[in-house]
């Protein structure tokens, strides 16, 4: 047809392949990368290498997207003198000048790599604000290292010389209507891509791929330093790191106030399993043997299961999360790291050595593995999961029916609760955590059950009544299983959903969740009501304790069934400002100051009480002991201590 002759077929050819050169740069200087740091990131098979390699095209090609935005756009806009020589002498300096800054980060790295063991991220204009001889390290970097300068130089002029040997000739539209049209499709083409591209994929089901991501298909985690590329991690770092060391108070006080290891000493002859629950947005609103205290009028419960397993359990109607999101939980429960205003598993120190649970049981001879019946690598999960060294992971792939697929999130709970209570215990001891997924938005329950379970007065209600009956089948199903009798089991929330009574609209109740520990075996004792301040985080070392783990254990948390009694230090953050429960008073601090005290029954953060306190000796201790936690956390994160 005529009206597709107007077609600029050979300008979108060019750009494809101008493109594609980028790609193939970004996989030379990831081998030089490699081989420039070998001795850090073990690689064990060229076959392993090229798997890595192959990964990392996801993180290239959201690089590449942001570097050659403007490029791109330039070079398909219909002004008609696209193909003329000096356009297309500017689209070349733009080219290599966007191209060459972000690639030469990449060659950066093969030495800041040895010494940070991270690829470059924006941290790096935190580092650099605090030195002033920043350009006397560049240039004896370049003295030691020349090769790595001689490298850049010689991938850049071949860079330079192929793009050259592919050339627009100049041509002019005859047709400027048929022109016009074709190009503002082909441009809308190219942004959903584009969008596509920068995010990871098209699913609804994840968000942008970040740091974490890289992780999802190493062995060891140093190697998602191999998937990632430094352009990418500097790019997704920007404006999103608030990690900032901090003196407040000396080593001493932090050691005495703060205590962040912990000894315990319990004898265990015969090691428990351990199975923990991390359920989609577990409020403790929803569930009822929470709520026997709290007056609320014409309570409901949406819980009846976990109802009755919390009047044989030990439970703690006072926990709050230690984040927003269901990655903070992940890193909460399981390592004992909540998240403040940034999350810490999307921050440039996500990916270092992390004593956890994970690590404790692995030291103790447990088969650790993780469950979540979305794609694999979802929210993150797998990822971090391999930084903190679970030896299994199975998500949707490995449940291989999909069939069951709730068509947005994951396998639906009851299906895949079932795999879990079959799949686990082929060896023991054994330390298996799942994430269920199907109380979530959109709020469905699976066809054949329409009509079973009440609506209730929001969404999120019909949903958790379906996430507690799979619950429930789990059970009936776990009981056959010879390593039942066992085991404990461990329930709490990722974080909270959809709110309606108003006493679960208050602030700190907004990170109200609820932690069940609950075991068919007598010995450990797991019975009771505990109404002292929980979070998350003390669900860690409360398992290290109960294993009979030893050793010193690095926690901001506590173990809740120990005699030892650590001092409860309750942390989270709204996502702008700091949040703290120590003694009678919630602190809430701004990274610098203290900027609100509020009595602890004041889960509305209602009456600020700074001004009438000023000279309490116990809320001048309190605002010491924030602070103090916070340098603390700070120093442990980004000087990658957190083990």
């Amino acid at each position: 047809m005529k009206f597709f002759k107007e077609f600029r077929k050979q300008e979108v050819l060019v750009l494809l392949y101008r493109i594609f050169l980028a790609y193939f740069f970004y996989q030379i200087a990831r081998f030089l990368f490699w081989y420039f740091n070998k001795e850090l990131i073990k690689v064990d098979s060229v076959s392993d290498y090229f798997g890595l390699a192959f990964h990392g095209i996801a993180f290239d090609t959201t690089a590449i997207l942001y570097v050659n935005a403007l490029f791109i756009l330039l070079s398909l806009v219909p002004i008609v003198i696209n193909t003329k020589k000096v356009y297309q002498k500017v689209l070349f300096w733009l080219y290599f000048i966007t191209n060459g800054i972000a690639y030469a980060m990449n060659f950066g790295d093969f030495v800041y790599f040895k010494f940070a063991q991270t690829r470059l991220t924006s941290a790096a204009f935190q580092v650099a604000q605090h030195e002033s001889n920043i350009l006397k390290v560049f240039t004896a970097s370049i003295v030691q290292n020349p090769f790595i300068l001689i490298w850049f130089v010689v991938l850049m002029w071949l860079w330079i010389f192929l793009y050259k040997k592919v050339k627009i000739e100049e041509s002019k539209p005859v047709k400027l209507i048929p022109y016009f049209i074709l190009s503002v499709v082909t441009l809308c083409l190219t942004a959903v891509l584009c969008v596509g591209g920068i995010r990871g994929d098209f699913k609804h089901s994840t968000r942008p791929i970040n740091l974490v991501d890289a992780n999802r298909f190493v062995k060891i985690p140093s190697q998602g330093n191999l998937v990632l590329n430094s352009t990418f991690s500097f790019f997704r770092t920007l404006n999103t790191n608030s990690f900032k060391e901090v003196h407040f108070v000396d080593e001493k006080f932090i050691n005495e106030n703060i205590q962040p290891y912990k000894i315990y000493d319990r004898k265990v002859a015969n090691k428990p399993n351990i199975v923990i629950f991390i359920v989609e947005s577990f409020s403790r609103e929803y569930s009822g043997a929470f709520n026997q205290n709290t007056k609320i009028k014409d309570y409901v419960s949406y819980t009846p299961f976990l109802d009755s397993l919390a009047g044989q359990s030990l439970i703690f109607p006072n926990t709050f999360a230690n984040g927003r999101q269901s990655i903070h939980g992940m890193s909460s429960v399981l390592a004992g790291i909540p998240s403040l205003t940034d999350a810490f598993t999307s921050s440039p120190y996500s990916n270092q050595k992390i004593q956890s649970i994970v690590s404790v049981c692995n030291d103790l001879g447990y088969d650790t593995s993780f469950y979540h019946g979305a794609p694999n690598g979802s929210m993150g999960f797998l990822g971090f999961g391999n930084i903190l060294g679970f030896k299994h992971y199975f998500g949707k792939t490995e449940y291989n029916h999909d069939e069951d697929f709730d068509g947005m999130w994951a396998i639906w709970d009851e299906p895949f609760l079932q795999y879990f209570a079959k799949n686990v215990g082929k060896k023991q001891p054994f330390m298996a955590t799942v994430f269920t997924a199907s109380s979530h938005h959109p709020f469905k329950i699976p066809e054949k059950y329409n009509g079973k379970f009440k609506k209730g007065t929001n969404q999120m209600h019909e949903p958790m009544q379906y996430t507690d009956y799979s619950i429930k089948k789990y059970f009936e199903t776990a009981k056959k299983q010879p390593w039942y009798n066992n085991t404990i089991f461990v329930f709490t929330g990722d974080h909270t959903n959809e709110i309606y009574y108003p006493e679960y609209q208050k602030a700190m109740n907004r990170f109200a969740v609820p932690i069940i520990l609950y075991s068919p075996n007598p010995e450990y004792n797991l019975k009771g009501v505990n109404l002292e301040e929980a979070q998350q985080i003390d669900i860690y070392p409360t398992l290290a304790d109960l294993i009979g783990y030893n050793k010193r254990i690095r926690s901001w948390g506590r173990s809740l069934v120990s005699d030892r009694k650590y001092p409860a230090i309750i942390a989270n953050s709204d996502g702008g400002v700091e949040q703290f429960i120590i003694g009678n008073y919630i602190y809430r601090f701004d990274g610098k100051n203290v900027v609100g005290i509020f009595d602890k029954s004041d889960l509305g953060l209602e009456k600020n009480l700074m001004d009438q306190l000023k000279s309490n000796p116990e809320v001048q201790k309190g605002q010491e002991i924030a602070k103090a936690w916070y340098q603390d956390y700070m120093d442990r994160v980004i000087n990658r201590k957190l083990y």
